[in-house]
């Protein structure tokens, strides 16, 4: 494998007996993480950490200095993804504890027919998913979904399936959610631009692996009856008091407004301007989702009516779910910073180069090939976006973030046994382990094949 890799360089008089071995550091640290998480079943943390000590090594860096320079990525990444991660988190715990999801679920019913049902699902999950983790997501979801199943005596799949797939795009593409924020952070791409891409790309993705490919597979996979799940129904007493669907929505689109007003005034305004001030501040993205959160604990806490008590406990209660993901995040750019201290990110480049690939194609093939191994769409993520970096300095603004969400659309590809997400679904839809696999596994493979069509057709255009 190595040697065909090598290949489009080995003539060239520039390759050496160094970028070899350099190239070798690369994979070996790959394989590490790639075993380590999916045969000896080590926390991605941990199997990351080894990775990287692993590529340092092999490469021949000074421990001391593959010491430092774990912690300084590691540092970095904490710094400017983890804060937002954790503001994240905190938005989503107050949307659900107050009720404002629940406002916004029933609201968009009491609109919605039988035929557009599986429309407004994608619609509920996106609104929803936008500040949420996908496994939070998921939890808070599919009560809806058997109970808007049940009512409408629908199948589960029709139902669900475009609500997985509203949940999973936006996880896979739209920032804040970790894979894309870390993907933005190590490729040093904007992200507003990038979240207004991802939207572009998500709509369509949406579109044809949620009520197309739902409407399809309900009619040949058969579920247990809904009232065998009934059970998971969400307890409507839990709200007395809940902010308005307004209130909600507006929470939910404050910080992709505020973001993108700021990629509107980098291209329309003056630096020097007043407006251009305010808005590049405003949305800078560690201020916009902080200024959500703060507008967020009044408007969401007062319309639940919750004490200053309830709302430091559910807000404080949001942060000990992520440290695992903050800590994953930090890892992989620990992993990152390795990649780029030892000189690997550089033979990386001319072998794309010689290869003739764009960062697009390598981008989402790394992913791809880290997601279906390891299981973890945001380890793929993190491992792909340290590897393509280089490739990216110089790229214009649009076609640097569309390379952003290649790796994400490459993050989604084959949800399988290894990933958690798969056994998520399993249990809380009545699954057998093949019927997973036609419907998620398969909904999770289309979502990235579409949405790096869509990517690849933007590339030419933008």
């Amino acid at each position: 494998m190595l040697s065909s890799l090598s290949a489009p360089l080995a003539q060239a008089s520039s390759w050496t007996a160094h970028d070899t071995r350099l190239l070798s550091a690369a994979v070996a640290g790959i394989a590490v993480i790639v075993l380590l998480i999916s045969w000896a079943k080590l926390h991605p943390f941990l199997s990351l950490a080894l990775g990287a000590t692993t590529l340092g090594v092999v490469a021949g860096m000074p421990f001391s200095d593959l010491v430092d320079t774990f912690t300084k990525g590691l540092g970095e990444t904490v710094g400017d993804v983890g804060l937002l991660v954790a503001l994240g988190a905190m938005l989503g715990k107050l949307l659900t504890d107050s009720g404002g999801a629940d406002q916004v679920v029933e609201t968009v019913m009491r609109r919605t027919t039988s035929k557009t049902l599986p429309w407004a699902m994608v619609f509920i999950a996106a609104l929803l998913g936008l500040p949420m983790f996908f496994e939070v997501g998921v939890v808070l979801l599919v009560p809806v979904v058997v109970m808007v199943a049940a009512r409408t005596e629908q199948p589960m799949l029709r139902v669900g399936i475009p609500a997985l797939a509203g949940l999973s795009i936006l996880h896979g593409l739209v920032p804040p959610h970790p894979g894309p924020l870390a993907a933005v952070d190590s490729l040093h791409v904007d992200l507003g631009l990038t979240l207004a891409l991802g939207i572009v790309v998500a709509i369509p993705t949406a579109v044809v692996a949620g009520p197309v490919f739902g409407s399809y597979i309900s009619k040949r996979v058969k579920l247990l009856p809904v009232t065998d799940l009934l059970g998971t129904s969400p307890d409507e007493e839990e709200h007395p008091h809940r902010p308005s669907f307004f209130a909600a929505v507006a929470m939910l689109l404050l910080p992709v407004v505020l973001m993108l007003g700021k990629s509107v005034a980098d291209l329309t305004l003056a630096e020097d301007s007043l407006g251009y001030t305010i808005l590049d501040t405003i949305g800078t993205p560690v201020v916009a989702m902080m200024l959500t959160v703060l507008i967020a604990i009044v408007v969401l806490g007062r319309g639940a009516r919750f004490s200053r008590s309830r709302l430091a406990d559910v807000v404080g209660g949001s942060l000990p779910a992520i440290a695992g993901i903050i800590l994953i995040v930090g890892a992989g750019g620990g992993f990152k910073q390795t990649l780029v201290d030892s000189g690997v990110n550089e033979t990386i480049t001319d072998l794309a180069s010689g290869a003739h690939l764009s960062p697009l194609v390598l981008g989402w093939l790394i992913a791809v090939g880290i997601r279906v191994a390891t299981g973890s769409a945001t380890v793929a993520t993190i491992s792909a976006a340290g590897m393509v970096a280089p490739l990216v300095v110089g790229l214009p603004p649009a076609q640097g973030a569309l390379v952003a969400l290649a790796i994400g659309s490459g993050s989604l590809f084959l949800s399988h046994v290894n990933d958690a997400g798969f056994w998520l679904v399993k249990e809380y839809f009545g699954m057998t382990v093949g019927q997973t696999l036609k419907t998620w596994s398969a909904m999770e493979t289309l979502l990235s094949v579409v949405s790096f069509v869509v990517i690849l057709a933007l590339s030419s255009v933008v």
